[in-house]
């Protein structure tokens, strides 16, 4: 079906094929996947991107960019090259069904993660990990073990080896000293302020 908008269009998805390209990295420092874990149990979701000589600096780097002022329990990061990436898919179309179910079986089996965008404009979210040799065959595993009902526009693969994860020991981090509440932002009370304004205000 043709779409309204010439920008479609142009783009001759038509032909596409469900194979994996690397995520392709920017040119400056070497560039980082960051992803947060915004509360125990949550899941993990794709916040952006820094750029760092190697993964130890990322996971600093993506510490003070995207933790400094909001709450988390977990942060992890993958160099963008080891990232794999799905075509996008429209409408109610999900990229599940262009993923071939033939796939080299050679190798050693190792774990991938995999991340799922449900939404334009929203982030990727982690869905969960399978065993494979190679991440197209990953890919494979994940149709029958990720699929639902609703349409996955993108989805991103990722050896779990190549991650640098939170460890249980660096999650101190994220504690604010009593005498330092100035660095939580629920310490400014803005709603309450806000509201005293109105009342104060009013009439």
């Amino acid at each position: 079906m043709e779409s309204l908008d010439p920008r479609v269009n142009r783009l001759d998805l038509k032909g596409f094929q469900g194979n994996l390209t690397r995520k392709a990295p920017l040119d400056q420092f070497g560039t980082f996947e960051v992803f947060i874990q915004m509360k125990e149990g949550k899941p993990y979701q794709h916040e952006g991107i820094v750029h760092a000589p190697n993964e130890e600096m990322a996971f600093i780097f993506a510490k003070e960019q995207f933790s400094r002022r909001s709450t988390c329990s977990g942060l992890f990061v993958v160099e963008t090259r080891n990232v794999f990436v799905t075509d996008f898919t429209e409408g109610e179309d999900t990229i599940y069904n262009y993923i071939s179910d033939e796939f080299p079986k050679e190798g050693d089996k190792e774990e991938y993660e995999f991340f799922h965008l449900m939404k334009r404009g929203k982030q990727h979210q982690h869905v969960g990990s399978v065993e494979a040799r190679t991440p197209q065959e990953a890919l494979a595993l994940a149709k029958p073990a990720f699929i639902n009902e609703k349409p996955v526009f993108n989805a991103w693969v990722v050896k779990t080896s190549d991650i640098l994860f939170t460890s249980e020991e660096d999650k101190h981090i994220w504690d604010t000293l009593p005498e330092k509440k100035f660095r939580d932002a629920s310490d400014y009370k803005a709603s309450d302020k806000i509201k005293a304004f109105k009342e104060r205000n009013a009439g």
